[in-house]
């Protein structure tokens, strides 16, 4: 078992056994902070693929029938697992993905909620009786949906995987996972907490490799039932074509670029500090994370200069740093990308309050940066950006603001502050997004459900609805068996 501060040996985990890859192609995993190659490793390999579709297909029926309370006793003890592990784990993810140490322990611990959640849920999948004639008996039966392939992101390696690795099993389905092959170490502990805990050879599954070629080898299959997907709305509409082709059910969680309505009747500073919290946790990469901010008139300067005295004490470094409160970005695509839609923020004539920086050298930090005046139309407003950047422009009328936070093709989250009762209520039925804040940035609960509506997705994870998503109804119609002179019920 490797230290806390040693980052793991990458393998994948095939039919109850780790294992190298065995394709020609291999990844480089890179310290986010350094450039550092920290391993290298080889992809899955076709036949790989087929031997782990072979195995979620045998274990299917087995899995399936296992009690309900053993399937949740597994789950606890793989809750149990990744809290015991959960200092070494939090390392590696810092090291493979940058956010800081504090942030990734966490992460930790919110997914054995998670799966907790799920270890119980699973036990409640109840069907129903339907009142009916004397001689009948209408019944809705639940089922697992049958074997699951899952796709998961880099901004949250272990979440991402808890959140369907654990109400997938807890459904009685098994289950592969491609996950990123930039932090594969995040996924293995994961899967390697339900291994240690007692799954079966076949049920728990994880690949890394070419996604491409992955999500069609394994949609292409007879096999697979079930498609969750974390990822990006580009990603989304291509699985959910191939989805379509073999008839397979999805769930999509395809992110988001929410607004937030600050009210003037507010704490100022204590708004602003829970706001610009949330928005530089894990340098801005969080997909419900407050995105775009409609401060009140009256309000808007006290909002920014506290936002702005907020941001000069972050301190930007390696995530495994102890001082650390802000690490760099996951890859440098993003620290591109970031620095394109600065630019073209700054061409608009936003203006730049804090930050704006970009770091030369070895690491893909970039500073925390808060903006206001913004063009609406500009790139840091209408689009997830996925970055440290916090853009803030003004309104005085809420039926105009309402309008111009739904003004978005997202629909993921939205954040409301006020201390108004009915304007509270009248926003939470007015945004258009899956999940709403009232005076919290934080929407993400293992008792919740978590999604998305519009090109953020469809379906939930977390929350019964979590477990629901894993299920299929079957109504059972039972009569009496036929006899002379019994008349026949329609």
């Amino acid at each position: 078992m490797p230290a806390e501060d040693v980052y793991p040996a990458i393998e994948q985990f095939i039919d109850g056994r780790w294992v190298d890859g065995d394709a020609d192609t291999s990844e480089q995993v890179l310290d986010p902070a350094t450039a550092e190659v920290v391993a290298v490793y080889p992809h899955v390999g076709a036949g790989q693929l087929d031997h782990a579709l072979t195995a979620v297909s045998r274990s299917a029926r087995s899995w399936r029938d296992t009690p309900p309370a053993s399937r949740s006793g597994l789950l606890r003890e793989a809750a149990r697992l990744l809290r015991r592990r959960a200092d070494r784990i939090a390392f590696a993810v810092s090291r493979e993905q940058g956010k800081p140490l504090h942030e990734a322990r966490a992460e930790v611990h919110v997914s054995a909620d998670v799966i907790d959640w799920c270890a119980e849920e699973g036990r409640r999948t109840y069907g129903r009786i339907v009142p009916s004639d004397s001689d009948s008996r209408l019944m809705v039966t639940t089922e697992p949906v049958g074997p699951v392939a899952a796709f998961t992101p880099w901004n949250f390696p272990v979440l991402t995987v808890a959140r369907k690795v654990g109400p997938a099993l807890a459904a009685g389905c098994p289950i592969i996972v491609k996950a990123s092959e930039e932090t594969p170490a995040g996924a293995m502990a994961v899967v390697s907490a339900f291994a240690d805990a007692g799954a079966p050879p076949g049920v728990v599954n994880l690949v890394f490799g070419v996604p491409a070629e992955i999500s069609e080898h394994l949609l292409s299959a007879s096999v697979v039932r079930k498609l969750s997907l974390t990822g990006s709305v580009r990603v989304g509409r291509t699985l959910s074509r191939l989805a379509a082709e073999h008839d397979i059910r999805t769930t999509m969680e395809l992110g988001g670029n929410a607004p937030v309505i600050v009210e003037p009747d507010i704490d100022v500073d204590e708004v602003a500090l829970r706001c610009a919290t949330s928005k530089f946790r894990n340098a801005g990469q969080v997909c419900n994370s407050p995105s775009r901010f409609f401060v009140h008139e009256a309000v808007h300067d006290r909002f920014v200069a506290a936002v702005e005295r907020f941001v000069g004490d972050i301190r930007l470094g390696a995530g495994t740093a102890a001082d650390t409160t802000m690490g760099p970005l996951a890859n440098a695509r993003r620290v591109e990308y970031v620095r394109k839609a600065l630019a073209d923020a700054l061409d608009r004539d936003a203006q730049l309050v804090c930050g704006g920086g970009i770091p030369g050298g070895a690491g893909n930090f970039v500073e925390p940066t808060v903006l206001t005046e913004v063009d609406e139309s500009s790139t840091v407003f209408a689009e997830e950006i996925f970055g440290p950047i916090m853009p803030i422009v003004r309104y005085d009328d809420l039926d105009d603001v309402i309008t111009r936070a739904n003004a978005t093709t997202y629909g993921l989250a939205s954040f409301v502050f006020t201390e108004s009762l009915a304007k509270a209520h009248r926003m939470a039925r007015e945004l258009e997004a899956g999940m709403v804040g009232v005076n919290t940035t934080v929407v993400s609960r293992a008792e919740m459900p978590f999604g998305g509506i519009k090109a953020s997705g469809h379906g939930f994870e977390s929350g019964p609805e979590g477990v629901d998503a894993y299920l299929r109804r079957k109504a059972v119609l039972e009569h009496d068996p036929a006899s002379p002179g019994r008349g026949v019920s329609h």
